[in-house]
């Protein structure tokens, strides 16, 4: 089963995440199967970048998103309108 979730990049002390499809059961830092988007947390505002097609192609797959995903997605779309 696939998931979308976050995995961390960086340094210590220097966190960016890329957001990912990934199969479940693998590690959070092993290679993931596409990169959907990524999200910088130490900018003001946060920086959230997500390509919506390609995540709700993989919903459409069956997917799952984690909750930390869902929520930045809700702030992605209400950045947008």
């Amino acid at each position: 089963m696939v998931a979308i979730r976050l995995t961390r990049a960086g340094t210590k002390h220097k966190p960016f995440y890329r957001i990912v499809a990934i199969d479940r059961e693998k590690p959070r830092e092993s290679r993931f199967i596409e990169l959907i988007g990524h999200y910088n947390p130490l900018t003001d505002p946060a920086e959230i970048k997500l390509d919506v097609e390609k995540y709700n192609e993989w919903i459409r797959k069956g997917a799952k998103p984690s909750q930390t995903v869902r929520s930045l997605l809700k702030k992605v779309l209400r950045s947008e309108n």
